[in-house]
C-alpha cells in the first residue's frame, strides 16, 4: 500500500512540474506577444537638430504609431556619438532601449578611436538600415576640371599641388576622400574644419578648391552656382541626384561610399523582437511620408533585415579601417 501510494505521490508531482512547464511556456509567449507593453527608448548619441537625431524621431513617430506605445527619443550627445552608444550597451536586453546610430560610431570608432569602450560587433544587434546618405564630390566652379576625368587628369599631374576641406578629421567626408584618393592614385592635401558649414564656405569662395559631403552641404549651392558637382560617391546614382553620375559608373570601378543611419539594439534582446521591430519598419519605413523627409535631410530610405544588415556592418568596418589607416587620423 505504501508503494502505491509512492508511486502515485511521484505521478502527481511529475504531473504538477509538467504542468507548470506547460504554463510558463504559455505565459512566456503570451508576454512576448505582448511586446512593447510600455514605453520605448530610443537613444541618440547626437544633439537635437542632428541629421540622426531627425531620423530618429521620425522613427519614433513610426513605431509609435505602428506599435501603439509611446517611443522617446533621449539624445545622448558626446565623443562622436561614443556616450549614446555606451548608454544603450549598458540597458537591459528586453527591447525597451534602442539606439540610432550611424557610420560614424558604429563602423569608423572602430579604427579611430585608440580606446573604445565598446565593440559594435559584439555589443550590440542590429536590428535595420534607415537610411543612405550619398556624397558628393565638388569643386569651385573656377577649377579648371569640369569633369570627374579631368579632375583625376589634374590632380595626378601635378602631386600635392591641391587640397580638399572636409567637416573635420576622421568624419566620413574626410575618409571618403581617402578612399577617393587611395583608389585613384592622387595626392591632395587635407584641410579639415570644425563642420561642414565653413568647409563650405571656403570652398565656394575659392580658398579651397576641392570636397566631399553629403547632398545638404552641397546640393544647394550647387543649384546656386556657387559649387561643381563631379560625381557622386554611391556605387549607383543615386535617385535624388539622378543627373549626377556616380564615381564608380564614370571610373568603370566598384567605388561605393556612403554616410548611414541604422537601428541597433544591445546584444541579447530576444531575436523575436528583433525580427518585430525590422518587419514594422519595413512596413511602414518606404512610405511616401518617410521617403520626403528622408530626402529632404539627403537620404534614401532604405531597410535591411537583421543578419544583411550586420554583414553590411561588418563589411564597412573593414573599408573606414583601410581609410583611416590610409589618413593616419586617430582619437586618443
Amino acid at each position: 500500500m505504501n508503494k502505491l501510494l509512492e508511486r502515485w505521490t511521484r505521478h502527481l508531482a511529475a504531473s504538477a512540474m509538467a504542468l507548470a512547464a506547460v504554463w510558463a511556456a504559455l505565459g512566456s509567449g503570451a508576454a512576448q506577444a505582448a511586446y512593447p507593453d510600455r514605453p520605448i527608448r530610443l537613444i541618440v548619441g547626437f544633439p537635437p537638430g542632428q541629421a540622426t537625431d531627425v531620423i530618429a524621431r521620425m522613427l519614433g513617430k513610426v513605431l509609435q504609431d505602428a506599435l501603439g506605445q509611446p517611443v522617446v527619443v533621449e539624445n545622448r550627445p558626446g565623443a562622436g556619438g561614443i556616450n549614446g552608444t555606451v548608454e544603450a550597451i549598458r540597458a537591459a536586453p528586453d527591447g525597451y532601449t534602442l539606439l540610432v546610430s550611424s557610420s560614424g560610431p558604429l563602423s569608423v570608432n572602430p579604427s579611430l578611436y585608440a580606446k573604445l569602450p565598446y565593440a559594435p560587433e559584439k555589443d550590440l544587434e542590429p536590428v535595420s538600415m534607415l537610411v543612405r546618405l550619398p556624397l558628393y564630390l565638388a569643386v569651385n566652379p573656377s577649377f579648371p576640371a569640369k569633369t570627374f576625368d579631368e579632375f583625376l587628369k589634374l590632380v595626378k599631374a601635378s602631386p600635392g599641388k591641391y587640397d580638399y576641406a572636409s567637416a573635420g578629421n576622421g568624419v566620413t567626408s574626410h575618409l571618403t576622400m581617402e578612399l577617393i584618393k587611395s583608389q585613384f592614385g592622387l595626392f591632395l592635401l587635407h584641410v579639415p574644419y570644425r563642420g561642414s558649414g565653413q568647409a563650405v564656405s571656403d570652398v565656394m569662395a575659392g580658398q579651397v578648391p576641392a570636397i566631399v559631403d553629403t547632398g545638404p552641404a552641397i546640393l544647394p549651392n550647387m543649384a546656386a552656382g556657387k559649387l561643381r558637382v563631379l560625381a557622386v560617391t554611391t556605387r549607383e546614382r543615386s535617385s535624388l541626384t539622378p543627373a549626377i553620375a556616380s564615381i564608380a559608373e564614370l571610373s568603370g570601378t566598384s567605388f561605393d561610399v556612403a554616410a548611414w543611419v541604422g537601428l541597433v539594439a544591445p546584444r541579447g534582446v530576444p531575436p523575436e523582437i528583433v525580427e518585430q521591430l525590422h518587419k514594422t519598419i519595413a512596413l511602414h519605413w518606404t512610405k511616401p511620408e518617410v521617403k520626403s523627409q528622408m530626402a529632404a535631410l539627403g537620404g534614401e530610405s532604405v531597410t535591411m533585415p537583421p543578419a544583411a544588415f550586420r554583414t553590411y556592418i561588418a563589411e564597412e568596418t573593414v573599408k573606414f579601417a583601410r581609410a583611416v589607416k590610409i589618413s593616419g587620423a586617430k582619437v586618443d
